[in-house]
């Protein structure tokens, strides 16, 4: 049976009307059109149109011509709360090439090399929304108006009042066959988690994009918005987009990142050689890695330094890795898997594990040694005693990300190159435009802080 057959049957066997014919720019928004079933043969033989330079940020300009969005069979999802219409992840093409200028195009072609080693990337994310409010003037309040406690994580009264949100989407993760696992309320007032089942990158990465837009649209139906911002409030923890990860055999599917026995660990955290120099990699291009993980302005407002106390942060301050402490840029909470803290919300989940899959593994080529892990809390050391260890800081501000990701050699072959010069560097000079779009524009704060200060 062709593609065209097995998905014309699924469509008639889950009473679908619609297909979503789906991909992502490059801060990882979702573009669609809506085909009617009817058109079925066309989208899976033609592609669906779209005018890219309207799209976002992808390597268009108005003259260039239509991209053609081909679908990935193996994407088709319906959709449990419209569920008559069904999804399914395309990859972007241009007169018959795939467009190198795609996330998603992005990540193929680097889990492509990887499979010619006979390895697969295997990840799961803890995906973190707010649920708030809009006010007449413009500002955003907690949804749940008693949302209030200093210290609300895990509270389960909380977590009951949201009840009928999170099982309808508890129900629709297990509808789409995700494994929903866990549900709760995270440590931000109207701060949400909801965790589903690992899978290979690529599947992961397309559920997540689906994630997102049935976190929206449910709560766009109960009056509320959701965010996945980084940090909607100056006083609360930030969204953050943690990602564990894994190296698997691609023949047998045996799991790599664990030490076989206590003799062949090197730092006593149960991992693996290949693990450790993983690892290492990652915290070798931190620097750079970083634009990618936390790509906008308000990203860096969620990184910093102090305790987590539902107001400062869980973010990463720096470039370190240790066993189950959350103070590290890399924490191993089990010995089979590196959980990346550095992602946030605002993260194109493609290009974040293309990104990171390139850092790691020039670890891996090299033999990297990431040194011993870090057991210290990173977040009550003083910036004296964080140099003595050799720890770097991770970037202030997305402008010195950019520039440090312009310069990067390893994530400039690791994101491929385009018509006009390496994906990198493309990257780049889009999110310095934006740093400083933002960076011209006068604030309240300023007003408030400068208008008499002279």
């Amino acid at each position: 049976m062709g593609a065209y057959e097995d998905i014309q049957a699924r469509v008639e066997a889950d009473g679908v009307e619609y297909i979503y014919a789906m991909f992502v720019e490059m801060h990882g928004k979702p573009c669609a059109k809506l085909v009617p079933v009817n058109a079925l043969e066309g989208l899976m033989t033609d592609g669906a149109g779209f005018a890219g330079f309207a799209a976002g940020p992808m390597g268009q300009n108005p003259a260039d011509p239509d991209i053609l969005a081909m679908p990935d069979p193996t994407s088709y999802t319906q959709l449990p709360w419209q569920p008559n219409v069904a999804a399914m992840q395309c990859d972007a093409t241009v007169e018959g090439e795939l467009w190198p200028y795609a996330p998603r195009v992005i990540l193929r072609r680097a889990l492509d090399k990887l499979a010619a080693s006979n390895l697969v990337m295997k990840t799961g994310v803890e995906a973190e929304y707010s649920l708030v409010v809009r006010n007449d003037d413009g500002s955003i309040q907690v949804a749940d108006e008693r949302d209030i406690d200093a210290l609300p994580c895990y509270d389960a009264r909380g977590l009951t009042r949201m009840l009928p949100h999170l099982t309808a989407v508890s129900e629709n993760l297990n509808a789409m066959g995700w494994g929903n696992y866990a549900n709760d309320h995270e440590d931000a007032n109207g701060q949400f988690e909801q965790n589903w089942q690992y899978a290979d990158a690529m599947t992961t990465a397309d559920r997540l994009i689906l994630f997102r837009l049935m976190i929206h649209t449910m709560a766009q139906r109960d009056g509320r918005y959701a965010t996945f911002m980084p940090k909607p409030f100056s006083d609360k923890t930030g969204n953050g987009l943690h990602a564990h990860i894994s190296l698997w055999t691609a023949d047998t599917d045996e799991p790599l990142f664990s030490a076989s026995d206590a003799a062949t660990d090197s730092k006593g955290l149960g991992l693996s050689e290949m693990a450790y120099q993983f690892a290492a990699g990652l915290v070798a291009h931190a620097q750079s890695l970083v634009a990618i993980a936390c790509p906008i302005v308000n990203s860096y407002k969620r990184m910093g330094v102090g305790a987590p106390t539902s107001g400062a942060t869980w973010a990463p301050a720096y470039a370190a890795y240790g066993g189950n402490n959350r103070t590290q840029m890399i924490r191993i909470p089990e010995p089979d898997r590196l959980e990346v803290r550095l992602g946030d919300g605002a993260a194109n989940p493609y290009l974040m594990f293309a990104a990171m899959l390139a850092c790691g593994m020039d670890g891996v080529n090299n033999t990297m040694d990431p040194g011993e892990p870090n057991t210290a809390n990173l977040f009550a050391l003083s910036p004296a005693e964080i140099a003595k260890r050799g720890i770097e800081t991770l970037p202030p501000t997305l402008l010195h990300a950019a520039e440090n990701l312009a310069s990067c050699a390893v994530l400039r072959d690791g994101l491929g190159d385009t018509r006009g010069g390496p994906y990198s560097e493309y990257f780049a000079e889009v999110k310095k435009a934006e740093f400083m779009a933002h960076h011209h524009e006068v604030t309240a704060g300023e007003i408030d802080q400068y208008l008499t200060l002279f």
